[in-house]
This record gives C-alpha cells, sequence and structure tokens, in this order.
C-alpha cells in the first residue's frame, strides 16, 4: 500500500503462498497514524482475493513491530469527542477487526518495541514470535487516556486479565521471556532468528489444508464472540466431500505426503 514517509505506511507484499504485511513508519518506531489504520483494513481485505495465500506473517520495518499510535496526531483530533469515538471505532477498530476477520493464520513477527497499537495488532493473530529482547506494554495512562473497550477486551483475553491489568493500571512494560510464560507468546528466539522463525511456521501452514485452517479460523472466531458449539452443528460437517478432506485421508493411509 501507498503512504507518505510523513504518515508511514503499510507494505504488502507476497511470496508465492505467504504474504508478508509490514509496519512501516521510519524514524517514529512504526507507530500508527490514522493513514496507516485505514490501509491495514484495505490492505487486510484484499487478501480475501487471493486464493492460492496460505499464510500472512506481519510484521514491523526494521528493529521494532510497533510503537503504538502517533502521538503527534493526536491534539488534532483527541480533544473532541465525537472525533475521538470515530478514531477508535471506525479507522482503529476498523484495521483491527479486518486482522480478526481474516481466514488466513496470521503470524505475528515480533522485534523490539510493541506497545499499545502494536499490542493490539499482535493481539489479532493466531501465532505470535518474538526476538529475546521484545519489549510490551501499553502505557498510555501517562498521556491520561484509557484503551478503548473493544481494544481492552482483545488484548485482556490474549495476554490475559492479570497482564492486560498490569499493562494498563501501572503503565509496566514486560518482557519477552514473561509473556511466553505466561501464554500470549508461542515462541521466544534470539533477536537474529525472529524472522527465520516466523517464515518457518508460515511456511509449516502452507503444507497443511488450508480448508482446514480457514473452517477452523470459523470456529474459533465464533467461539470468542460467544456462539455456544451446539449453535455451529448446522455447517460443522458439511466438508465432508470435500477433495482436501478426501486427499488427507488417502494420502495417510497411503503413506504419501497429502498436497493441498
Amino acid at each position: 500500500m501507498e503512504g507518505s514517509p510523513v504518515s508511514g505506511r503499510i507494505d504488502l507484499r507476497i511470496d508465492g503462498a505467504i504474504a508478508r504485511l509490514t509496519i512501516a513508519h521510519p524514524g517514529k518506531l512504526n507507530a500508527m497514524s490514522r493513514p496507516m489504520w485505514r490501509e491495514l483494513a484495505l490492505a487486510v481485505a484484499s487478501l480475501a482475493d487471493r486464493p492460492a495465500l496460505r499464510a500472512v506473517v506481519v510484521a514491523g520495518e526494521g528493529n521494532h513491530f510497533c510503537a503504538g499510535g502517533d502521538i503527534s496526531e493526536y491534539p488534532d483530533f483527541r480533544f473532541d469527542e465525537a472525533a475521538l469515538r470515530d478514531f477508535h471505532e471506525r479507522e482503529v477498530w476498523g484495521g483491527l477487526q479486518a486482522l480478526l476477520n481474516c481466514d488466513l493464520p496470521l503470524i505475528a513477527q515480533i522485534a523490539g518495541h510493541c506497545m499499545g497499537a502494536g499490542v493490539e495488532i499482535a493481539s489479532c493473530c493466531d501465532l505470535r514470535v518474538a526476538g529475546v529482547s521484545a519489549r510490551f506494554g501499553a502505557p498510555i495512562a501517562r498521556l491520561g487516556f484509557p484503551m478503548a473497550p473493544r481494544e481492552v477486551e482483545l488484548v485482556a483475553r490474549e495476554t490475559g486479565l492479570a497482564t492486560a491489568r498490569e499493562m494498563l493500571l501501572q503503565a509496566a512494560v514486560i518482557d519477552a521471556p514473561t509473556l511466553k510464560a505466561r501464554g500470549f507468546l508461542h515462541a521466544v528466539v534470539p533477536d537474529d532468528t525472529v524472522a527465520d522463525e516466523a517464515a518457518t511456521r508460515a511456511w509449516r501452514v502452507t503444507e497443511l489444508s488450508p480448508l482446514a485452517a480457514r473452517l477452523n479460523k470459523r470456529t474459533l472466531r465464533a467461539l470468542v464472540q460467544g456462539a455456544r458449539p451446539d449453535e455451529l452443528l448446522a455447517q460443522a460437517y458439511a466438508y465432508a466431500d470435500h477433495p482436501e478432506h478426501r486427499e488427507g485421508i488417502d494420502a495417510f493411509l497411503n503413506k504419501r505426503p497429502p498436497v493441498f
């Protein structure tokens, strides 16, 4: 996606079955500007038109994931209630909801600062890998405002309520090994191998059934949104005659790798 150096940009690159979304805001540790939130929603939505894709890596440019929001913009709109609501509910949540709605597995490649908006974006991803020196937090109480309700729910669900309280009420900055121990991160690796780890996990996803990935993500999304398992039964087994289902079973029985 195109963006000016001042406002930052969201880069989308396709490499075979893997897409790479890069948060890029030079000089601002990849802080999210208002145009970047809008670009993020458009970039993620465009992935649905690419049936060959199997996985998406979400990363920051350079040595940081995302340091939060672009605070230099805030005096332009944050002191008006209607404008503030529009920012959080349309722009920020529009970008986050696009990630949450994506049927492709999302792998967060986290380096350096992952603060505020960065934690929210990482919370939308299915798998999260981080460099050992990565740091996480949402110290916005120092700026005199709370996290928006839907954003709090997202972060608390993924990091855990105790961690969300620590981030929001103490402005705590938490290291990667601690968040691995608490279950938010799936892997913590040396900083110079985090890109390789994310790529390896993305490639593992591409070897599996894309149908299974889509259906698992839809089930998980429905359960997070409050659906009961019995409410999902009407379409739960509609995949029975799907070619990928047949291929997976046949490959196992004939002791060969499946071709999806």
